[in-house]
C-alpha cells in the first residue's frame, strides 16, 4: 500500500479509472420522472417537453397505445380489433401496455416521463393499487412534478379551449376569442418597444387571420364544458389526491417539484430551470465505406472535448450485439455508432436497432469476451455427456 509520503509525491495523477468510470455509467439507473396534477393542468405538455430535452422516453395511455398499433405487437392488435368492432379498449388493457413499457429495454437505458398515471378511472386498479404498483416498479421515479392550479383558474381556462375538428389542434381562448386578442394588442402596445411592437404586431395580424378562417369551424369539446369540467376537478380530489398527497410525502423534498400551473407552457418548462441534459449516449449513424475512412473522419469531427478523439473500443471491428450472443461477426462500416466517445460497428440493422435501443448489456464486463467452442466426441458409452456438463459448468457455458 502506498505510503501518505508516495501519495503527495504525485498531486495531478489522474485518480479515476476511466473503465471502471464507463463501467458504473452503464450500471447506473436511468433518470425516470412522474408528472402529476389536476385533469387538464398540463401534464401530457409538459411530460411531452421532458422527454424530448432529457432524451427520456415519454409514457402516456394514449402514446402507448398508438405506438402499440403501429409496430401491430400483440397489444397492437388487440387494440385495433376492439377499435373496428366500435368497442372501447379495456383500462386493464391500456396499464398492462403501460407497465410493459416502463419495463421495456429501451426504457432501461433512457429512463421515461410518465403522465396520466395513475389514472382516475378504477375500473381496473384502484388509485390506492396503481400508486402500489409505481412504487415497486424496477424503474421507481427519481423525480415527481405537480402542478398546481386552483379549481376555479383552472376549470375557466378548460372551458375556454376550442378544438379543430379536422387538424384535432386545440386552441386556448387568447387564440380564437377576438375580445382578449384585442385586448393583447392594447397590451403590447403600451408595454413593447416600438421596433419590438411592429415583429409583435404582425404576429398578431398573422394569427387572426389565420384564426378568422377557421374560427367558425371551432367546437367545444364535452370534457372542456364548464360543468363537466367541474364534476372531474371533483372527482380527483375525491378519489386521487388524498392518495397522492401521501406519495408526495414520502417523496425526498429535493426530488419533489411544484409547478404553478396558471403559468404557460413554456414558462412552465422553465421553471425550476429544467436545464437540457446531455446523457453522452446518444448513438447515431456514420455511413463511410471504409472502416479506416470512418475512424480517420472522425478523429477530427465533433470532438468531445479539445484534444479528446474518438477511439476506438475494445470490441475493435467485432459486432457488440453478436458476441453477446455468442458468435464472433465483424460488423459492417455503414453500421457504425458512437458511444461514450467510442465506435461500435454493428454487424446487421436489426443488431443496430437493437443496440440503439438499449447499449448497456453488451457492454458491461465480462464483455468483451470472445466466445470458447468445445466439440467433445468419442465412442458410444464413453462419457461424452459427462465430461460436456462438467466444462460447461465449470465456465458457465451450453451444451
Amino acid at each position: 500500500m502506498a505510503s501518505q509520503g508516495e501519495k503527495q509525491a504525485q498531486p495531478f495523477t489522474d485518480i479515476f479509472d476511466e473503465d471502471e468510470a464507463e463501467k458504473s455509467f452503464l450500471l447506473s439507473k436511468p433518470t425516470c420522472l412522474i408528472v402529476l396534477g389536476k385533469p387538464g393542468s398540463g401534464k401530457k405538455t409538459l411530460a411531452r417537453k421532458l422527454a424530448q430535452i432529457w432524451k427520456c422516453i415519454f409514457i402516456e395511455a394514449l402514446e402507448v397505445i398508438q405506438m402499440n398499433i403501429r409496430e401491430e405487437t400483440e397489444y397492437g392488435l388487440k387494440c385495433q380489433e376492439l377499435l373496428f368492432k366500435g368497442q372501447s379498449i379495456s383500462e386493464e388493457l391500456v396499464t398492462e401496455m403501460i407497465l410493459k413499457k416502463i419495463e421495456s429495454p429501451e426504457v432501461a437505458h433512457f429512463g421515461y416521463v410518465l403522465s396520466g398515471f395513475p389514472s382516475l378511472s378504477e375500473e381496473y386498479m384502484t388509485v390506492s393499487q396503481q400508486i402500489e404498483k409505481i412504487k415497486n416498479l424496477k424503474l421507481k421515479p427519481d423525480f415527481l412534478i405537480n402542478i398546481k392550479c386552483s379549481d376555479y383558474d383552472l376549470c375557466q381556462r378548460i372551458s375556454g379551449q376550442r378544438q379543430h375538428p379536422d387538424s384535432g389542434q386545440v386552441y386556448q381562448r387568447k387564440q380564437w376569442d377576438p375580445n382578449v386578442i384585442e385586448k393583447q394588442k392594447k397590451n403590447s402596445h403600451q408595454h413593447e418597444e416600438e421596433n419590438e411592437e411592429e415583429v409583435e404586431e404582425e404576429e398578431i395580424a398573422e394569427d387572426s387571420l389565420m384564426m378568422s378562417e377557421i374560427l367558425h369551424q371551432l367546437v367545444q369539446r364535452p370534457e372542456d364544458i364548464l360543468e363537466n369540467a367541474e364534476e372531474r376537478v371533483g372527482m380527483y380530489k375525491d378519489i386521487m389526491l388524498r392518495s397522492l398527497e401521501d406519495l408526495m410525502a414520502e417523496q425526498d423534498s429535493q426530488y419533489l417539484i411544484e409547478l404553478d400551473g396558471n403559468q404557460q407552457p413554456d414558462d412552465l418548462f422553465a421553471t425550476k430551470a429544467f436545464v437540457a441534459s446531455d446523457k453522452n449516449y446518444t448513438c447515431y449513424y456514420c455511413r463511410f465505406n471504409k472502416q479506416e475512412e470512418l475512424f480517420h473522419v472522425l478523429s477530427s469531427f465533433k470532438l468531445i472535448a479539445p484534444r479528446y478523439r474518438w477511439r476506438r473500443s475494445r470490441w475493435g471491428q467485432a459486432c457488440p450485439v453478436a458476441l453477446k450472443e455468442g458468435n464472433i461477426v465483424m460488423g459492417i462500416p455503414d453500421l457504425a455508432v458512437s458511444f461514450l466517445g467510442k465506435m461500435y460497428i454493428l454487424s446487421s440493422p436489426e443488431a443496430l436497432k437493437t443496440f440503439m435501443l438499449n447499449p448497456r448489456p453488451y457492454l458491461l464486463p465480462p464483455m468483451p469476451i470472445p466466445p470458447c467452442k468445445v466439440l467433445v466426441f468419442g465412442p458410444p458409452l464413453s462419457g461424452r455427456t459427462t465430461i460436456c456438463n462438467l466444462i460447461a459448468n465449470k465456465y458457465k457455458g451450453k451444451v
